[in-house]
């Protein structure tokens, strides 16, 4: 079977690395380039993490593309208090072999999906700016989007940064509102899904005790995340890639939803069920002890 084309659109960031990771360990996708948004940390970090990691993978032959610096609408925040200064908790990683391309990443993903007879799959682990910006300034680029995966929300769940409000979402209210809006195919990783596909101690010191530089690094990042005070962490964007690895594992619903943008409280980028809203293929249940293995196989491979 030929690879699924994919562009990952990430703000790097622990578990993001570990989903970049991932994907770099599969065949089944054909990356054609990574492109970069604040979100976890600021731009330039999150882009020049993105090279770091494609150095580390042997992998610079794969474009990195700077793009939204901060929200359509907002000020930027961050979670630097989780992720660290430098967006890595501290890993060292090597430096980036190839610096990202000049171009800007929304100009780069409506070139790439306009070439890609196939269309592209976009796969999202951070805020959605980058996306609602290619919708606004490249509207035919949506004929060529065979689907978004993104990681973002809680439905049905507490949120991360406000009552109902998740990071991803929260971060660019506006931007997740439009993407919803566009009513493209669309798959949202909320996180009633990734907060039950956790890393443990034991898991990340198997990962450790391989040797696969990949799965080695991963357990880096998860020493970093667990902070040496926590027995588990959620793996929210690694859920992305495994979602397309192994959908079966996961199970879906229909759900008409919609982005608050106008409390004017933390729970903006609350992703609410409303009659009123977009229809969405929403991921609601995990089945976790496979998923986790299968991601530690593939580490381990690599």
């Amino acid at each position: 079977m030929d690879a699924l084309p994919v562009v990952i659109d990430t703000d790097p960031g622990l578990d993001d690395a570990i989903a970049i990771l991932l994907a770099l360990a599969m065949p089944e996708l054909g990356i054609r380039g990574i492109t970069t948004v604040a979100g976890n940390i600021g731009l330039g970090r999150t882009t020049r993490n993105a090279g770091s990691l494609l150095a580390l993978a042997g992998r610079s032959d794969i474009p990195v593309i700077a793009g939204a610096a901060v929200p359509l609408a907002r000020s930027a925040r961050d979670a630097a208090h989780i992720h660290g200064d430098d967006g890595l908790g501290g890993v060292r990683l090597p430096e980036p072999a190839v610096a990202p391309l000049s171009t800007d990443a929304v100009d780069w993903m409506a070139s790439v999906i306009e070439t890609e007879a196939k269309g592209i799959t976009l796969l999202t682990l951070g805020p959605l700016t980058n996306i609602a910006l290619l919708l606004r300034r490249h509207p035919q680029a949506r004929r060529g989007i065979r689907g978004i995966v993104a990681m973002g929300g809680a439905v049905r769940e507490p949120g991360n940064v406000g009552p109902r409000s998740e990071f991803n979402f929260a971060f660019d209210p506006e931007a997740a509102g439009e993407v919803f809006a566009a009513r493209l195919p669309l798959t949202v990783i909320p996180l009633d899904v990734t907060r039950r596909v956790r890393a443990t101690t034991e898991w990340t010191a198997r990962l450790a005790a391989s040797g696969s530089l990949a799965a080695r690094t991963t357990a880096d990042f998860l020493a970093a995340y667990l902070d040496g005070t926590r027995e588990s962490r959620p793996l929210h964007d690694p859920c992305v890639p495994l979602s397309l690895l192994a959908e079966h594992l996961f199970g879906a619903e229909a759900l008409r939803l919609r982005i608050e943008t106008a409390s004017g409280t933390h729970d903006d980028g609350a992703t609410l069920i409303d009659p009123a809203g977009v229809e969405t293929r929403v991921l609601t249940s995990v089945d976790a002890a496979p998923v986790l293995e299968l991601l530690a196989q593939r580490l381990i491979a690599e």
